[in-house]
């Protein structure tokens, strides 16, 4: 298969390939549900060596990578370099995440966050 090549100019005048008016119109609901249908549990207890796993807590928490970076105030990018391992946290973030894993209704509520009802 051959590969094609663009400039950088080519790439960013690209239009996207994500329909964001969908990922924003995702509910929490929706990613719980999709959770299940993909066989996590949301409710499962965190374990020891998931505590500083973004990825395990977004889920947890059952949140969009979107919706979670602005919750703890980071750019998506952040999170997700941090998530495929681009990255390391920093120790705060991972700090963070400690809350967040092990007390997160607290967690959310200090970060301002309220969960849909």
């Amino acid at each position: 298969m051959a590969k094609s090549r663009m400039t950088l100019t080519e790439a960013l005048a690209a239009s996207a390939r994500v329909d964001l008016s969908k990922v924003d119109a995702t509910t929490d609901a929706d990613i719980r549900r999709h959770m299940m249908e993909d066989g996590f549990d949301p409710d499962e207890d965190i374990r020891d060596e998931d505590i500083i796993s973004p990825a395990h807590i977004r889920k947890r928490l059952g949140m969009s990578q979107r919706k979670f970076a602005g919750v703890i105030k980071v750019p998506l990018a952040t999170l997700q370099n941090w998530e495929q391992g681009r990255t390391l946290m920093d120790p705060s973030a991972r700090s963070l995440m400690q809350i967040l894993a092990r007390e997160p209704e607290a967690a959310l509520r200090a970060l301002g966050y309220e969960a849909a009802a």
